[in-house]
């Protein structure tokens, strides 16, 4: 079978290539999947430079997330069958032509799921849902996130939105508002205006804002949390700039502030097995409806990873890069 390989950590582009290796047979508890399509993500990109908080043994499978086929049954496995349609989100090296799993980590998909949209199903959109719920905020609230163009901004005001949450959306540069409001989200602010904060205080009508999400790093994390209320809480999701938060000790002393990181790997597994049902309902019908959508860039073979890597990393790219296998 064709698998993505990394023999050494480095560039992507680089050191990613297309390998032969055995077909895997699945043992107790396991299945094998025949993956249809796999997104790429940052972390994924991560993972494959050496950066990431999981460090694979060289040389390395890559690959998180992925749309599967049941190929096998592993012994003492009855509630999957053959031939059925899964997602994983937690299966390192997935970027395979096939890969054993643990069966009781599947996520079966219902057959009106698009094939393009049930491949990013996890990762992102889990992840997003499960960082709403994790902010502890309620209805008619409101909450601010820089990287609101991103993938996870975006589908955090499209379900936030659906649970009557206000969503404050901060982007670095004038385009990226209205490419956000040609999606239908509103309440973003460009913090390239001299007047960005007072734009912010408009939009949320003196409201206090309880919850911020950084995704950035660096002095964007003070920028979120220089509009939270008293009280309110800075939860660092991702560092797309920078490892390091550049937050002023007056904020939070004075808005007597916590602080407090959301790393899906850790927050997804301690949730309780209802919880987890009920949160993937929600996304099954906001996908259904229209509410969240989870647009694709581009659909690459796997053995044009570089190109796919490439289309990846380009500026204002509004959906996610998938890998067919």
């Amino acid at each position: 079978m064709r698998a993505l390989i990394h023999p050494t950590f480095g560039t992507p582009e680089e050191v990613l290539a297309v390998e032969e290796r055995p077909v895997p047979e699945p043992g107790r508890g396991q299945v094998r999947l025949r993956i249809v399509l796999s997104p790429i993500h940052n972390h994924d990109l991560w993972t494959v430079r050496g950066t990431y908080g999981f460090k694979p043994e060289l040389p390395a499978a890559s690959g998180t997330e992925a749309l599967g086929v049941v190929d096998a049954l592993g012994e003492g496995v009855e509630h999957l069958t053959v031939g059925q349609r899964v997602v994983t989100g937690g299966t390192f090296g997935v970027w395979a032509e096939y890969v054993v799993t643990n069966a009781a980590g599947l996520i079966p998909v219902p057959d009106s799921l698009p094939d393009e949209s049930a491949a990013q199903l996890v990762s992102m959109p889990f992840s997003t849902v499960t960082l709403l719920q994790f902010l502890e905020v309620e209805k008619g609230d409101w909450i601010v996130q820089n990287a609101a163009n991103g993938a996870v901004g975006r589908m955090l005001a499209q379900l936030g939105s659906a649970r009557g949450i206000n969503v404050l959306g901060l982007v670095r540069r004038s385009a990226g508002v209205e490419e956000l409001r040609a999606q239908g989200i509103e309440n973003v602010i460009a913090t390239d205006q001299d007047d960005w904060r007072e734009q912010a205080e408009a939009l949320t009508g003196g409201a206090p804002v309880m919850a911020g999400v950084d995704s950035v790093g660096g002095a964007a994390a003070g920028q979120v949390l220089s509009l939270l209320a008293e009280g309110g809480t800075l939860v660092a999701f991702g560092a797309m700039d920078s490892p390091t938060m550049e937050i002023a000790s007056s904020d939070v002393i004075f808005k007597q502030a916590t602080v407090k990181g959301f790393w899906g790997s850790k927050v997804i597994p301690a949730l309780d097995p209802a919880d987890r049902n009920a949160l993937f309902g929600e996304l099954f019908e906001r996908i259904g409806d229209g509410t969240l959508t989870l647009p694709v860039a581009g659909v690459f073979d796997a053995a044009d990873i570089a190109d796919a890597v490439r289309a990846s990393g380009t500026p204002g790219r509004v959906g996610k890069v998938l890998l067919r296998f």
